[in-house]
């Protein structure tokens, strides 16, 4: 009889895979603050199809000044039979929420979603299934959004309140905590930046930072949790403001890996331009002028960065 070694080990190595997949074990962590709908996203994660053995355990950190979320979190673990924890995390401040759940998580593989989302019942196969076969640090998913029927109808057609990895020069760039599957052993003693806790732009910055430590990252465009897309966050103003926050946070990003404060003002300041033209190129387009308005504000917010500009705070008062 004649072996062919290479196959098998290429059999052996998948027959591993599979086994480590469907014997995962996943801390699922949310963080929360005043938002009745993270009772929905612990309905829908119980409604989850997970591989044979595998076994999730939600960690729920609640980013208010009092505990004002443990009772119906507490609630909703024993309505659908969860194994879940509550913490309290204090206070508005989103990277101290998420360094809770840091804290607290035991398993393997850890992934986060937050509190206005729910997933499809596919979804954590789908992470599991993809990092088994890229061997990644890190995977993300995509973000779909659900529009009211109410909206107006180029929001719908933009679709920019969707997330999905951008990529630059052949790589994932930066990343997001809306959707993800990370290996802790990746993670080590790396945290959230308070610095970042109320302004937004803490996972792009801790995402950078793994990319910049090695971590492999992958996505899993089938991989989808669903997001509503509430009445006060349906507008051309709330999309600009958050990429102006955005760009904010890509600013200052750029300007601590060592770029010139002068070479970023002048980029920035080119692309603002080019987006203003474009907006008044495009007007006749009610999608095409105001994906170029979201992104002029993505580049003002850059240039602000430059100029030294605080990063705006929205998380807290602004958050529900």
């Amino acid at each position: 009889m004649v072996c062919n070694l290479p196959a098998m080990i290429e059999v052996s190595a998948a027959l591993n895979s599979v086994q480590q997949r469907n014997s995962a074990h996943v801390d699922v962590c949310v963080c929360t603050f005043r938002r009745e709908s993270v009772v929905d996203l612990i309905a829908s994660l119980s409604r989850l199809d997970l591989p044979a053995a595998a076994q999730i355990r939600i960690i729920v950190a609640d980013n208010d000044e009092t505990p004002s979320a443990r009772a119906r979190v507490d609630a909703a673990f024993a309505a659908h039979n969860l194994n879940g924890v509550y913490l309290h995390a204090p206070a508005r401040n989103i990277s101290i929420a998420r360094n809770a759940c840091l804290d607290a998580a035991t398993a393997p593989l850890v992934a986060f979603v937050d509190d206005d989302e729910t997933v499809r019942p596919d979804w954590l196969a789908r992470l599991l299934s993809e990092q088994a076969k890229t061997n990644a640090a890190v995977v993300f998913g995509r973000v779909a959004a659900v529009y009211p029927e109410a909206a107006p109808a180029w929001l719908a057609q933009a679709d920019l309140h969707s997330t999905q990895v951008q990529v630059r020069n052949g790589a994932i760039d930066g990343g997001y905590t809306c959707n993800v599957l990370m290996c802790r052993d990746a993670i080590g003693a790396l945290r959230f930046n308070p610095a970042f806790g109320r302004s937004g732009g803490e996972d792009t910055t801790f995402f950078s930072e793994l990319q910049r430590q090695g971590a492999a990252m992958s996505y899993a465009a089938d991989a989808v949790v669903e997001e509503p897309v509430t009445a006060s966050r349906a507008s051309l103003a709330w999309l600009t403001t958050r990429a102006f926050r955005s760009g904010q946070t890509y600013g200052l990003l750029r300007l601590r890996k060592g770029e010139s404060r002068a070479k970023v003002f002048a980029v920035s300041l080119a692309k603002v331009a080019v987006c203003i033209a474009a907006v008044v190129l495009q007007i006749w387009s009610p999608v095409r002028w105001r994906k170029a308005s979201v992104r002029a504000h993505l580049h003002a917010g850059v240039l602000a960065a430059a100029m030294g500009k605080a990063p705006l705070e929205l998380y807290g008062a602004a958050h529900a």
